[in-house]
Protein backbone atom coordinates (compact mmCIF):
# COMPACT_ATOMS: atom_id res chain seq x y z
CA UNK A 1 0.00 0.00 0.00
CA UNK A 2 1.27 3.97 -0.96
CA UNK A 3 1.70 6.39 1.28
CA UNK A 4 -0.76 8.38 -1.25
CA UNK A 5 -3.70 5.47 -0.81
CA UNK A 6 -3.54 5.29 2.95
CA UNK A 7 -3.50 9.71 3.35
CA UNK A 8 -6.54 9.20 0.98
CA UNK A 9 -8.61 6.30 2.70
CA UNK A 10 -7.91 8.43 6.13
CA UNK A 11 -9.19 11.99 4.56
CA UNK A 12 -11.66 10.21 2.81
CA UNK A 13 -13.17 8.38 5.96
CA UNK A 14 -12.52 11.41 8.29
CA UNK A 15 -13.89 14.58 5.75
CA UNK A 16 -11.57 17.70 6.64
CA UNK A 17 -9.32 15.75 7.99
CA UNK A 18 -5.14 15.84 7.07
CA UNK A 19 -3.03 12.67 7.01
CA UNK A 20 0.85 12.48 6.78
CA UNK A 21 2.10 9.32 5.76
CA UNK A 22 5.18 7.46 5.71
CA UNK A 23 6.18 3.51 4.86
CA UNK A 24 9.20 1.84 5.91
CA UNK A 25 8.21 -1.76 4.51
CA UNK A 26 5.28 -2.98 6.35
CA UNK A 27 5.66 -0.06 8.97
CA UNK A 28 3.34 2.87 8.98
CA UNK A 29 3.74 6.58 10.39
CA UNK A 30 0.89 8.81 10.46
CA UNK A 31 0.00 11.72 11.69
CA UNK A 32 -3.85 12.31 11.97
CA UNK A 33 -5.16 16.35 12.23
CA UNK A 34 -8.86 16.37 12.32
CA UNK A 35 -11.16 18.60 14.58
CA UNK A 36 -12.89 15.16 15.10
CA UNK A 37 -11.03 14.81 17.89
CA UNK A 38 -11.64 17.41 19.84
CA UNK A 39 -12.73 16.05 23.40
CA UNK A 40 -11.65 12.66 22.67
CA UNK A 41 -9.17 10.59 24.69
CA UNK A 42 -5.51 9.57 23.07
CA UNK A 43 -7.00 5.76 22.60
CA UNK A 44 -10.49 6.54 21.26
CA UNK A 45 -8.58 8.68 18.75
CA UNK A 46 -6.37 6.09 17.81
CA UNK A 47 -9.52 3.51 17.67
CA UNK A 48 -10.75 5.80 15.10
CA UNK A 49 -7.94 5.68 12.76
CA UNK A 50 -7.36 1.54 13.68
CA UNK A 51 -11.13 1.50 12.40
CA UNK A 52 -10.04 3.19 8.89
CA UNK A 53 -6.94 1.24 8.34
CA UNK A 54 -8.59 -2.53 9.80
CA UNK A 55 -8.73 -4.19 6.27
CA UNK A 56 -5.47 -3.30 5.74
CA UNK A 57 -4.03 -4.35 9.38
CA UNK A 58 -6.03 -7.78 9.16
CA UNK A 59 -4.65 -8.39 5.51
CA UNK A 60 -1.65 -7.81 6.54
CA UNK A 61 -0.82 -4.88 4.18
CA UNK A 62 0.09 -2.81 7.25
CA UNK A 63 2.29 -4.65 9.81
CA UNK A 64 2.29 -2.00 12.61
CA UNK A 65 1.06 2.08 12.74
CA UNK A 66 2.58 4.07 14.67
CA UNK A 67 0.41 7.47 14.76
CA UNK A 68 0.15 10.85 16.23
CA UNK A 69 -3.52 12.12 16.04
CA UNK A 70 -4.25 15.90 16.66
CA UNK A 71 -6.83 18.15 16.74
CA UNK A 72 -6.07 21.41 14.42
CA UNK A 73 -5.09 23.69 17.84
CA UNK A 74 -2.76 20.76 18.99
CA UNK A 75 -1.14 20.58 15.62
CA UNK A 76 -0.86 24.44 15.13
CA UNK A 77 0.75 24.76 18.89
CA UNK A 78 3.38 21.47 18.54
CA UNK A 79 4.29 24.05 15.08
Amino acid sequence: MQPENIKTLIETEMPGSQAQVSIDGSHVSLVVISEEFAGLSPVKKQQRVYAILNDAISSGTIHAVHMKTLTPDEWAQQQ
